[in-house]
């Protein structure tokens, strides 16, 4: 079974909850960071995300399209 956005949104929403309450701000802070930071590592490796169009977006440079 292959898990959907729903399921995996839902499991995030878990673990960033279950981290807050049971070890408060900052940990649940990190561990949202480290998921993101991770998410877009996976985007990178699977070739979904264009590296150089997202730096060019943080150097505010607008894309050709």
């Amino acid at each position: 079974m292959t898990p959907s956005a729903t399921r995996t949104g839902i499991l995030i929403g878990a673990v960033l909850a279950l981290t807050g309450v049971a070890f408060g701000f900052w940990a649940f802070f990190f561990v949202a960071v480290a998921m993101a930071i991770g998410a877009l590592v996976g985007r990178i490796v699977d070739g979904k995300l264009n590296v150089a169009g997202l730096v060019d977006a943080f150097r505010g440079k607008r894309s050709s399209s």
